[in-house]
């Protein structure tokens, strides 16, 4: 058995971490470029949404590359990603590609189910090195996103532009070659001193904007066309509740205190949308409307075009960005998204938030700073 799985953000360093606790071979898709997507646009139905067309792409790679067995999360509630290993099979299928795909669906689905698909991706693993093993995991994916997170704050305060990135690209080159779960770790420990140790101005005040909108969109770079860095050279602070770390916390291993974060900021947006429509469109609402309370200059927005919860989310923002007074921007990606016209957007809407806090400050009396 040679296992892969479909790239989203960083999330393939704490499953390799997991599958090399296991002694399981696996296959890292190769970072997703022009030609992943072309392989997904020429496999899937036009009218799918991005990210099916774009894991179609991981998966032919990585089977090309050795792999037999496909690995997922499932999904709860009226989304279409709950179908995207059934709809996947039968095109890999058609492509003549004959793989296993395990589809593992959060434990509340069904404990018994999840842990038998479990088992079957262990290979001859024993219960206690399954569970150390994830355990293991879980740790890796939670210091990753906090490395994240340390990039979002350093990269748009750095005195020298680049140094951020130029760490942070060394240390994916690294990890790809080392092997199990504490090397992982040594890494990353490494990676966040060198990043702390970065020379910042620490009298910038930069504008801060939150991302909301479909996971997946938001933490894959290639899909969003590397949001986070482009904000973060044009000196925005960027924060993203959505993320792997958290799902596990929600899903997977239960954080009490993560939890109760979470459903309060659901909760205190019932009076917008006060329940699941699918995919993340109730988040999309809450996160936005705790965005707004937590002081941000502004909110953006993204969802993979036909996305019909977040299209719903969408037609709610307008009402809290008036009632906040806060500006909201939508940003639609998919195939013929471009570069050029997406830069100009995000520019523009940088701009208007930099007036929108000067104005601010010009009624409070502050003195005005654009830094």
């Amino acid at each position: 058995m040679v296992i892969t799985f479909p790239h989203m953000g960083k999330m393939y360093i704490p499953v390799k971490a997991l599958f090399d606790e296991l002694g399981v071979d696996i296959v890292i898709p190769p970072k997703i470029s022009k030609k992943t997507l072309e392989i997904g646009l020429k496999s899937c139905p036009e009218m799918a949404c991005l990210p099916l067309k774009v894991t179609i792409g991981n998966y032919v790679e990585s089977i090309k590359r050795g792999a037999d067995t496909i690995v997922l999360s499932g999904s709860c509630g009226p989304c279409r990603f709950g179908y995207y290993g059934v709809v996947q099979k039968e095109i890999l299928r058609d492509l003549g590609y004959d793989v296993d795909i395990v589809i593992l669906d959060p434990p509340k689905e069904g404990m018994k189910e999840f842990w038998e698909r479990v088992k079957k991706i262990s290979g001859n693993s024993s219960f206690y090195k399954g569970l150390r093993a994830i355990n293991k995991a879980f740790k890796v994916c939670e210091e990753t996103e906090k490395l994240l997170q340390l990039v979002l704050k350093k990269r748009c305060r750095e005195v020298h532009k680049g140094d951020t990135d130029r760490i942070f690209n060394r240390f994916e080159e690294k990890i790809r070659r080392v092997k199990g779960a504490q090397e992982i770790l040594d890494c990353i420990y490494e990676t966040k001193k060198q990043l702390e140790n970065i020379a910042v101005d620490n009298n910038k005040r930069p504008i801060k904007v939150g991302l909301v909108g479909e996971i997946y969109t938001i933490i894959e770079p290639y899909v969003n066309l590397d949001i986070e860095k482009r904000l973060g050279d044009m000196g925005v602070e960027v924060h993203r509740e959505m993320s792997v770390d958290g799902w596990v916390k929600f899903h997977l291993a239960p954080d009490i205190k993560f939890r109760r974060r979470q459903k309060r900021i659901l909760d205190e947006a019932k009076d917008y949308l006060g329940l699941c429509i699918g995919g993340h469109a109730w988040e999309t609402v809450a996160h936005t409307l705790n965005y707004c309370r937590e002081g941000m200059d502004g909110i953006i927005q993204i969802l993979p075009f036909g996305c019909m919860p977040e299209i719903v989310a969408e037609s709610i923002l307008p009402t809290i960005a008036k009632e906040e007074n806060i500006p909201i921007m939508t940003l639609v990606v998919d195939e013929l998204t471009g570069e050029a016209g997406y830069q100009t957007r995000l520019e523009a809407f940088v701009d208007l938030l930099h007036l929108e806090r000067s104005r601010k400050e010009n009624e409070s009396g502050k003195v005005l700073s654009w830094n």
